[in-house]
């Protein structure tokens, strides 16, 4: 009997062709008996092969609905479900757009121009002026994670002016630099491998032999 190359279109590629050729095997099956029986051992099986679906409510009725979705929604067995119908189980592609925003200073991100926009709306100019002082600090850490030159703080002003269109200014002798500050002395201040506190007390020596009390404890033996 020469071998049966052609593989079976997977409508739901998670159960595999096996299963897939079981289902469309069933629904060939004239006798009423027959096929429910091997309907209930489909079930079974696809159960078994997907224990995630034991943490889904109701999860045997999931089983039954993607059988028939397998059949192609001409399988005709005794199920203790209602059949499902064809446009409520079919998945439909749907295309999400993607959300294209222009963003002026693209290395700053859409948060900093949030940031400017909201800075904008304050109108106590003292709270207005130390928010742009806050996002000028910002905009100068995330300046440097993205290129790791060091930047002017003109820059810095420069693109804040720009990006507020002339209504949020810093002053020349502003300081834009406390939170690259604070990163690299918490990156200083991290425990490295050699400076981590010994759990087991006393020096971390690599070798037995280096230990003064292992000579007395070998000689004790």
């Amino acid at each position: 009997m020469p071998y049966n190359t052609q593989l079976p279109k997977l409508i739901l590629g998670e159960y595999g062709r096996h299963v897939q050729q079981l289902v469309d095997f069933a629904v060939k099956i004239e006798n009423d008996e027959e096929r429910n029986n091997l309907v209930l051992d489909i079930i079974d099986m696809m159960g078994t092969m997907n224990p995630t679906l034991r943490n889904v409510e109701d999860f045997r009725h999931k089983l039954w609905d993607h059988i028939y979705m397998m059949s192609d929604f001409k399988l005709v067995a005794n199920s203790p479900y209602p059949v499902p119908e064809r446009e409520t189980l079919m998945r439909k592609n749907i295309k999400l757009k993607y959300p294209r925003q222009s963003i002026k200073f693209a290395h700053y991100g859409k948060n900093i121009e949030s940031c400017v926009n909201k800075a904008m709306t304050i109108e106590d100019p003292l709270v207005r002026q130390e928010f742009a002082q806050v996002i000028g600090n910002y905009m100068k850490l995330v300046y440097q994670n993205w290129n790791r030159d060091n930047v002017n703080d003109l820059t810095i002003k420069q693109d804040l002016e720009s990006l507020s269109n002339g209504q949020l200014q810093l002053d020349e002798d502003s300081d834009l630099d406390s939170l690259t500050k604070s990163s690299a002395r918490r990156q200083v201040n991290q425990p490295t491998q050699q400076n981590r506190p010994n759990n087991g007390g006393g020096r971390n020596f690599k070798r037995h032999g280096q230990n003064p009390n292992y000579k007395n404890f070998k000689k004790n033996r």
